[in-house]
């Protein structure tokens, strides 16, 4: 049986659709991968491409993608409202079929090792590929984003795990890693404040927020476990975005994470008006969600899986900013 494993690697551009079409041709040169999906932000000045297929021929596709984000975006230019620290931000492999978790990391190793030596760019390993879990958290690593990354390389502790020990001008610096598979997903409110979605966003995450009194400063969690979270305001929406990270739906599926936000923004006197996916979603989380609200409306439980599907996007408000085409972003539709 083959083995497959997708790739969602994210490039700093997310205005230029020239740029973004180059990059994604250079993927969909590859023998043996598939596009499945191409999510570019404006105001996040972002572009998330998912891509998958066997091992090598991933590897071989990501490295190319590496180089030609390199060529094209500059980041001494590039401004943004997410994080960044590179043309290349971050770039994930994620097992999907026959292929361990363990395995998925040593590819994720060769290709940062290669991306490090051959294109001369600054690599970190994050997730299971970093043996040093100081570093492993993507978020950690990031932490002064390109701008602060002149000083922070030259820091004890973090020189790159591959690559020049400088930061590139141009380029900047990459992550390269292995994960589980991630959701990432955007809560829509009513408001244009940055601040009251930051505060929905402190409330909800795992890691909570830092509070001070009498002279010390304590931590206090959020209420959901294993989602990171930002608010920010998005000008091409005219509206602010509670940001979200799923990083383990077992333990805190969509919906839960969307009622959670819901909550939340009632408490600060706004409303969510719907969501937005970013890349892909894996059916199990579409239908679980879909029987959630089916019962949270009193209607029976059980359905086909269209209607569990047409019933998640309508709870949600999948579909608010943009057409939500399950075909397209249900990744074993895609598959």
């Amino acid at each position: 049986m083959k083995r497959v494993i997708e790739c969602v690697p994210n490039f700093s551009e997310g205005v230029d659709p020239n740029i973004i079409s180059s990059i994604t041709g250079e993927i969909a040169a590859v023998n043996g991968v598939k596009v499945l999906n191409v999510d570019p932000g404006k105001g996040a000045n972002r572009t998330v491409i998912t891509f998958a297929g066997e091992p090598e021929a991933v590897v071989e596709a990501a490295f190319m993608a590496i180089k030609k984000a390199g060529e094209l975006i500059d980041m001494r230019t590039q401004q943004g409202e997410h994080p960044r620290m590179g043309a290349t931000d971050v770039c994930p492999l994620i097992p999907i079929s026959n292929i361990s978790l363990d395995e998925t990391a040593q590819y994720a190793t060769q290709l940062a090792k290669r991306v490090g030596e051959e294109l001369r760019i600054p690599v970190y390993l994050y997730g299971h590929a970093q043996p040093d879990k100081k570093r492993s958290d993507l978020s950690v690593i990031r932490a002064g984003e390109y701008e602060g990354f002149f000083a922070k390389i030259k820091l004890p502790g973090w020189q790159p795990d591959f690559g020049p020990h400088e930061q590139d001008a141009k380029r900047g610096a990459t992550v390269i890693g292995a994960r589980d598979f991630l959701i990432a997903f955007n809560v829509n409110l009513n408001t244009r404040s940055a601040g009251i979605a930051n505060e929905i966003a402190q409330a909800v995450r795992e890691s909570g927020r830092i509070i001070v009194g009498k002279g010390e400063k304590k931590r206090v969690p959020g209420t959901l476990s294993c989602v990171k979270a930002m608010g920010w305001y998005i000008e091409e929406y005219n509206r602010a975005q509670v940001s979200m990270n799923l990083t383990d739906i077992a333990v805190t599926p969509l919906h839960q994470a969307f009622d959670e936000v819901c909550n939340k923004a009632l408490a600060h006197g706004v409303k969510v008006t719907g969501s937005e996916l970013v890349g892909m979603i894996p059916l199990k989380a579409m239908l679980d969600a879909g029987r959630y609200f089916r019962l949270k409306q009193g209607l029976l439980s059980a359905s086909g899986e269209s209607e569990l599907i047409a019933t998640a996007i309508r709870s949600m408000g999948l579909d608010e900013l943009a057409p939500f085409d399950p075909h397209k972003r249900i990744i074993e539709y895609m598959l």
